[in-house]
């Protein structure tokens, strides 16, 4: 199992430097009038007033992956004919607070339908992963990960944390109109869920400094760290074999002045939109928690030779203890602003926080992002192109989407990576549902 932990930590690692994919799910997406059950993961108000009759998700998947240690340039392809290579077509940025991070979000089959003029209901399942390593020296994991030789040097990470967080969700949704008179409408709506938690990984060390002599190959360090595992979690074949149930829920509200010149295609100038998405935890009972005292020094060849796991045991003293833990949903803060600029054509911005500490170990946390949309809608067609920036990413995110009737493509960044010499996140995501538009929506 423990050679499982090191196998799960690095090669998520190396899928986050290589730039998988994946943004804060269907990016861009979602603000769309005609974007259905899709449109309530960010807000349950959506679904009330739908513009849909019914729309049944066949299959969705959306993934998001980056970090600020490593970046690659993708705006040349063709330099890649020949295989990528590591060493010369990446460049490296290390610091002592470099961030890794990913998500994935699968929703299966869904449906969203009307009960009458005023309410709607939805009934969704999702599986879901999260990835999080934050404030790790970029050396560190250098000396730890890679074959590479590797300099002399000095290093404080202060708050280490790393969390890998895998489960499912089935979620009933209601919404409401609750008021509407004159130019204003108000709607809400909440998701209740039921959660299936396959289980999960975490590390976290307040504070940890180190020095590493190159010419001895010496690494010495300081400090405290621990990280522990849920019972029955392989990182190799993660399943929901082993299963933990808990409880989850999204709240929202939206706000509509309508002052549209013509109701029959758009009945507002200015939606609003305000929602917290994924509140709640699973407790996993009997999770291996493992504490050690990093003062020692030791041959930093050990990493080369033998697992993580098997360098702490055999070099730092360490206590393993079986406790309850609790992984909290990465809970967020999503709010929106859609700009109806004519009947065909809006500009909308969202913002997606994190309301979760990093120190809050173990959770997970959406990474904070905003982003600007313009967009052609109709009822079967819409393209759209979101300018986003990241937390974690100095530069702007330039993306494309497209939905096509049955199904939706598009990624939050893909043409920035393609013109960019230094990307450092990326996403897509993908879409096929049968949707059944009303005729003629007011």
């Amino acid at each position: 199992m423990k050679n499982n932990l090191k196998k799960l930590f690095v090669s998520l690692l190396v899928l986050s430097s290589v730039h998988y994919t994946h943004a804060q799910s269907y990016f861009g997406g979602t603000v769309d009038n005609y974007s259905g059950i899709h449109s309530i993961l960010v807000n349950p108000g959506n679904a009330a007033e739908s513009r849909m009759k019914l729309d049944l998700n066949l299959f969705s998947v959306s993934a998001f992956v980056g970090n600020d240690y490593l970046s690659i340039d993708l705006s040349d392809i063709e330099s890649f004919s020949d295989g990528f290579d590591f060493d010369s077509d990446t460049e490296k940025n290390p610091t002592n607070a470099n961030n890794f991070f990913g998500n994935v979000d699968i929703l299966g089959p869904s449906a969203l339908f009307n009960l009458n003029e005023k309410s709607s209901i939805a009934i969704t399942t999702r599986a879901r992963g999260f990835f999080n390593l934050l404030n790790i020296a970029g050396e560190l994991y250098e000396l730890t990960a890679s074959e590479d030789e590797v300099e002399s040097f000095d290093l404080t990470m202060e708050d280490l944390s790393g969390v890998v967080h895998v489960w499912g969700e089935v979620g009933v949704t209601y919404s409401r109109v609750i008021l509407e008179k004159d130019k204003h409408f108000l709607k809400g709506g909440a998701t209740l869920k039921y959660l299936v938690g396959a289980g999960g990984v975490y590390g976290l060390s307040p504070m940890l400094r180190g020095n590493y002599d190159a010419t001895t190959e010496i690494l010495a360090t300081n400090g405290e760290l621990s990280y522990g595992f849920t019972s029955g979690f392989d990182s190799e074949e993660i399943s929901f074999s082993e299963v933990t149930g808990g409880l989850g829920a999204d709240l929202g509200i939206v706000y509509e002045f309508r002052d549209a010149d013509n109701w029959d295609e758009n009945p507002y100038k200015l939606r609003l939109g305000l929602s917290v998405t994924d509140i709640g935890s699973i407790n996993y009972k009997e999770t291996s928690d493992f504490r050690y005292d990093m003062n020692a020094t030791i041959d930093a060849n050990e990493f080369d030779e033998y697992d993580l796991e098997d360098v702490l045991e055999n070099n730092y003293n360490g206590t393993e203890t079986l406790q309850d833990k609790k992984f909290g949903l990465p809970t967020a803060i999503q709010i929106f602003a859609d700009y109806s600029i004519t009947n065909r054509f809006f500009v909308s911005a969202q913002g997606a926080i994190s309301v979760r500490k990093v120190s809050d170990i173990p959770v997970s946390n959406i990474i904070n992002a905003f982003s600007v949309t313009p967009r052609f809608e109709m009822r079967w067609i819409s393209v759209y192109s979101p300018v986003s920036v990241r937390q974690y990413d100095s530069s702007l995110a330039w993306g494309f989407g497209l939905r096509a009737g049955p199904l939706t493509v598009g990624s939050g960044s893909i043409l920035t990576n393609l013109i960019s010499s230094s990307s450092k996140t990326a996403d897509v995501y993908v879409a096929l549902k049968i949707p059944l538009y009303k005729a003629s929506p007011y």
